[in-house]
């Protein structure tokens, strides 16, 4: 086999990887116990061995390239991959350490995921979580995150989603707003009454409801002056304060139900849900402290699938 990297290239790699998460020669210089002069002709060594810039270079900042921020991604993922490699012939791998990268969507994050997760970091206390919640499907390779839930599975033949429930769909408005409108029986009726909708950003279209009409689901987009955009939760706030009807996931709901600050209508057509995977690349090596995280949600929020 034909040698690639030496001892020197690959502390090359690793100064490298500290300045691009640092953007500074002299930070890097000071946790890696050398002096800036050196970390910079490490750099430069670099670049000249790959014939491209992997910095720009101003007397007031240190920036990435394009190309360099490409480099650092991979390099960084790869040199975790040796670590990680050394830690399980070792035997450290039997407390699961370092970080891992999340991607989550906004909802289930904060009523299924983020609550289970002190628990979590009890039980592995040497694991740092890095959590990204937004509603937006996330690119593993480019952002080298190590799994994410989505309500939705993206057609990438690449990614293995692993089912954790179907989330149940509830009909809901505030009280006042019945008191004010009168309660919808159907799901005609409900083109007289203001409907609150999220909008997928991506897209620019409504996300239709989805509700039971003999015995078959059926899509519906009513009629409302209010369409919110990125959050989520947004829908449930208006209605809550009396704007109008929403459809959303009962776990999000379920305090204001049981308290009474909102009320579930169009039982009859209710019994609709949506799915939620967790999704991580097949082909990726995955860290023991990947896997135990995964093991443990999948684990917690399985319970849900079978819950009433």
């Amino acid at each position: 086999m034909t040698r690639h990297f030496d001892d020197i290239s690959l502390g090359s790699l690793e100064l490298f990887c500290l300045t691009g998460d640092l953007l500074s020669f002299t930070a890097a210089a000071n946790a890696a116990g050398l002096t800036p002069p050196a970390v910079s002709r490490t750099v430069a060594r670099l670049e000249a061995r790959l014939g491209a810039q992997l910095f720009v270079r101003t007397t007031r900042k240190l920036r990435l390239t394009d190309a360099g921020r490409a480099y650092h991604e991979q390099c960084k993922l790869a040199l975790t991959q040796l670590v990680d490699a050394e830690r399980e012939l070792s035997g450290e791998q039997g407390t699961p350490s370092g970080t891992v990268r999340v991607s989550l969507p906004t909802p289930y994050g904060h009523f299924r995921v983020l609550p289970l997760l002190g628990a979590f970091r009890a039980r592995y206390p040497k694991i740092d979580l890095e959590l990204h919640l937004s509603n937006r499907n996330v690119d593993f390779a480019a952002e080298n995150f190590d799994f994410a839930i989505r309500g939705r599975t993206p057609p990438d033949s690449g990614l293995v989603a692993r089912k954790l429930e179907d989330a149940a769909l509830v009909v809901v408005a505030s009280p006042q707003y019945l008191r004010r409108r009168g309660t919808p029986r159907s799901v005609a009726a409900l083109a007289g009454h203001d409907c609150i909708h999220f909008t997928l950003p991506s897209t620019g279209q409504i996300v239709p409801w989805v509700l039971r009409d003999g015995g078959t689901e059926v899509e519906h987009t009513g009629r409302g002056a209010m369409r919110c955009l990125d959050d989520i939760l947004a829908p449930v706030t208006l209605a809550r304060a009396g704007a109008g009807i929403v459809q959303t996931y009962r776990f999000i709901v379920e305090r204001e139900l049981t308290e009474g600050a909102l009320k579930e209508i169009l039982i009859p057509h209710a019994g609709a849900s949506r799915p939620f995977s967790l999704l991580f690349p097949a082909s990726r090596h995955m860290p023991q402290r990947v896997r135990v995280l995964i093991d443990f949600l999948i684990e917690q929020l399985g319970r849900h699938r079978h819950a009433v």
